[in-house]
Order: C-alpha cells, then sequence, then structure tokens
C-alpha cells in the first residue's frame, strides 16, 4: 500500500537565508565577500524576472504530466554566454524547440509543456575546483555568472558584477521570449511548415515525411472545422516557461520573493528550478533554500542514487505531495538506464509519490575524443531514451518528458545523426564552453525518432492534440 510522505523532515524553520547554515558544495570563492554582500542587495531590490502566478500555472501543468494526461520538452544550452546573447540566437532556439514540441505533441497525442534551459542558466557545477593546463592550475571555469571562460588568472576570478550583468541578460531574454510565445512566431502552421522543410533536406527524409504529412492532413481538417490562428488562440500562442539549475544561492536568494497573493515565497529568478546530481544532499544548501520557495522543482537522478536517499528527499522539499511539485529527472547513461533505474521508479511508484519523470540522454552518456574534445553520441543519446520509455512501460508508469542540452545554431559537437557527424567533422564548429549540445538537426531528428516511440507504444486509438501546442 502506498505510505504517506513523512513531515517531520521539513518541520524546521525556514528562510531565504537559512541554507546559509548547511553544508554547502559547488560554490565558488569569492575573494571580497564585502563586494559579494552589496551586490545580493543590490540584485535584492530589482524586479522579479518571473511572477508567481506563472509558475503556479506551470506546476499546474506538470501535475497533469504526472497524471500521464501531457508530456514534457525541457531543452536549451548547457550554459548561456553572455558573449553569445543575441536574438538570433534565442530566436533560433526558441524555434527549433517549437519545432520539436509540434512532432512530439502529435507523437504522444497529448499537450506538451515546454520549458527552455533559458533566461538564466549560466552556472555550472564542476568535477574539481581547478583545472590545470600544462603546468598551470587556475580555479576551473563555472559559468559566465561566476567568471570568465578564458584560462587566465583575472578572468577565472569569481566577480560579484557578473550576476547583475546575468539579470539583465535574462530579463532581455524572457522578454524576447514572451514576445515570441505571443506575437505570431509561434503559429503552429508556420512551425509545421519549418519541420516540412526539415524533413524534405533530412538523409532520412523518407522516414520524417510520413509523420509530417500525417500532421499536415490533421491541420487540414482542423481548419475545415474552423480551427485557424485567426479564431483559434492556442494555433497562433503557446506557453513557455524558463528554467535553470539553481547553483548560485546567493543570487537565487537575493531574487526570492514573497507572493502578495498568496503569502508564499517564489524563486523568481526562473519559473522552474532544478538541483544538479552534484549538490542533491538531504542535509545540505540546495535542498535546503528550495524547500521553502513554491516553486515547481527538479532533481537530476543519477546512477549513484540509492531509493531510500531519494524517497527521504521527496519527503523534504514535498511534504504534503503535491502533484506537480516534483519532476525527478534521470541520467544514467544508455548502459545504465534499464539496470539503475527501475529501483527508484519503483520506489516513488510503491511509496505513492506524485512526480513527473524526464529523461536527460545527455550528461551519463558524454565521452572524450583522442584530441581531448568532449563529445555525445547521438545513438548513446537515442538509446537511453529507449530504455528510459522501456523501464516506465515495465513498471506501468508514466514516462513524462525528456530533458537535452541543445541549440538552434548548427554546431559539431555531438556526432552521429542523420548527416553521420563524425570526430573529425567536431573542429567545424565546436562553439560549447562546457558540455556538447545537439544541434539544430539533431535535436529535430531526435524529435521525430522519440514522435514514432511515443505514437507506437500509445497505439493507433489515440487522438492527435495540436491545437494544443
Amino acid at each position: 500500500m502506498p505510505t504517506t510522505p513523512a513531515r517531520t523532515s521539513s518541520a524546521k524553520e525556514w528562510s531565504p537565508e537559512s541554507w546559509r547554515a548547511c553544508p554547502i558544495r559547488q560554490v565558488p570563492s569569492y575573494p571580497d565577500q564585502a563586494k559579494l554582500e552589496e551586490m545580493e542587495r543590490r540584485i535584492g531590490k530589482y524586479p522579479p524576472l518571473v511572477f508567481a502566478g506563472e509558475a503556479r500555472r506551470l506546476k499546474a501543468q506538470l501535475a497533469l504530466v504526472s497524471e500521464g494526461k501531457a508530456f514534457v520538452l525541457q531543452g536549451g544550452d548547457c550554459a548561456e554566454s553572455f558573449s553569445d546573447f543575441t536574438a538570433n540566437v534565442i530566436r533560433d532556439t526558441f524555434r527549433v524547440l517549437l519545432q520539436m514540441a509540434v512532432v512530439l505533441t502529435f507523437g504522444a497525442s497529448l499537450p506538451v509543456v515546454k520549458m527552455g534551459r533559458m533566461a538564466g542558466q549560466f552556472a555550472k557545477p564542476r568535477s574539481s575546483d581547478n583545472e590545470t593546463v600544462g603546468d598551470v592550475t587556475l580555479p576551473s571555469y563555472r559559468g559566465d555568472i561566476i567568471n570568465g571562460p578564458a584560462f587566465t588568472p583575472e578572468a577565472r576570478i569569481p566577480d560579484p558584477a557578473r550576476m547583475e550583468f546575468g539579470y539583465f541578460q535574462s530579463a532581455s531574454t524572457l522578454n524576447l521570449l514572451r514576445a515570441f510565445s505571443s506575437g505570431g512566431y509561434a503559429d503552429l502552421h508556420e512551425v509545421h511548415r519549418w519541420n516540412l522543410e526539415f524533413a524534405e533536406r533530412s538523409p532520412l527524409a523518407g522516414r520524417y515525411q510520413d509523420l509530417a504529412q500525417r500532421i499536415d492532413e490533421t491541420l487540414s481538417f482542423m481548419a475545415a472545422c474552423g480551427m485557424t490562428s485567426a479564431t483559434t488562440r492556442d494555433m497562433r500562442e503557446t506557453d513557455f516557461y524558463i528554467s535553470h539549475e539553481a547553483l548560485l544561492l546567493p543570487y537565487e536568494q537575493a531574487l526570492t520573493r514573497i507572493d502578495s497573493t498568496t503569502g508564499d515565497w517564489y524563486g523568481c529568478s526562473s519559473h522552474f528550478l532544478w538541483i544538479g546530481d552534484r549538490t542533491r544532499q538531504a542535509e545540505g544548501a540546495h535542498i535546503e533554500f528550495l524547500r521553502g520557495v513554491k516553486n515547481p522543482l527538479g532533481m537530476k537522478v543519477g546512477p549513484t542514487q540509492e531509493p531510500d536517499d531519494l524517497l527521504r528527499i521527496l519527503d523534504i522539499l514535498n511534504p504534503e505531495n503535491e502533484a506537480g511539485r516534483i519532476t525527478l529527472i534521470s541520467r544514467m547513461g544508455a548502459d545504465k538506464v534499464t539496470a539503475k533505474l527501475p529501483a527508484l521508479v519503483r520506489a516513488v511508484q510503491q511509496a505513492g509519490r506524485k512526480v513527473v519523470w524526464l529523461c536527460d540522454p545527455m550528461h551519463g552518456n558524454t565521452i572524450s575524443t583522442v584530441a581531448k574534445l568532449k563529445t555525445r553520441n547521438f545513438d548513446s543519446i537515442l538509446g537511453e531514451v529507449r530504455g528510459f520509455f522501456d523501464v516506465h512501460a515495465a513498471e506501468g508508469t508514466w514516462a513524462g518528458g525528456v530533458h537535452i542540452e541543445m541549440t538552434g545554431q548548427n554546431v559539431t559537437e555531438c556526432t552521429g545523426g542523420a548527416h553521420q557527424l563524425s570526430e573529425t567533422d567536431l573542429g567545424e564548429r565546436y562553439e560549447t564552453f562546457c558540455d556538447p549540445r545537439l544541434n539544430a538537426e539533431q535535436s529535430l531528428e531526435l524529435a521525430f525518432l522519440v514522435a514514432e516511440e511515443l505514437k507506437g507504444r500509445r497505439g493507433p486509438a489515440a487522438q492527435p492534440a495540436l491545437a494544443a501546442q
């Protein structure tokens, strides 16, 4: 029988700064504490980037995912860059995510909740505090909101002023995303036209054109019934949410606000915040901070995660067992997912915990080339997604979505895919400062292949839900 979630673990008093009394990992060492404190006070006076009502709306949509009534697409850069901050870069990533969402909507025959790793994904955890090149050792690059990627002593010093730059860049990015979402750029017919163009030029055109043609027929039928962009809001606009890892807690605390309508605390740097695999300690600072904000939360779950510890963390973060509050993001690796994930899914299911399960097929499949470039193979990425679906099918649970690192640019960072990129191709446009990303073509290819999986698993009786793009 399902058990009632324990509530004692989160009974201690919480405040936005209570995390400071907890052990913390992945924290930068700022040399000037007075400058850091001044920047925190400064950002604390700025307007929130997102609003509590938006976060509640996302939580309600994620609650539907936890019930198997929707699917999640979460994607974007490994780490956003200050130097890549242009309207074209933002537009192209948004466009590819829309294209992927339309294809997945048709495949799942369900609404797709869209979240970008955008407008705040600036900080990155590192496996080591230091980086050595030759006989020089410097602090590791931790993302543009903390220090710079150049391998120089000056660039690698953590600088609190970067938080302010990150705030204003996030605000500008979010402003553009909102305009794209509601200003006509997200029109379903336009997005589908882009997908038709992709299917026509892909080396696997024959495989994709059948799905694209069926979407086209559905749109024609809907138009004949009077559902067009002019008559139906959901066909010309879309909901789009931002998300990032809540790693840099001084910044997150500075943007924590009380909602005037409910009196609850919200993290107003993003709609959705997640905890990484390296910072998910039950007694740690990151769990402590996030347990007190009412945003929907995510947590990465890697192969070292134990079921009992996972249930303990769920008790802390979601003592009321609220649907839509918690999203567990599996990041096992293609060779471990079918061995490591079932015990976790089973434990959560048997305990009666309400969660969304996503698959992150990127982080567990990172390898190094002979030239010591990090890359990921497309077949391994797809293999982990399929293994994730297999596990949930076997356990009778809902595989709720995918979480990927991608870009709308034509980079060459991951091998494989329809164009069969090899290690020798990586040098053409290897632009990431952190982890390798799927490019636009590979991202769309993944969406088409995942749509085929979803449609096959749901069977022919499921009906398309394109109007809920």
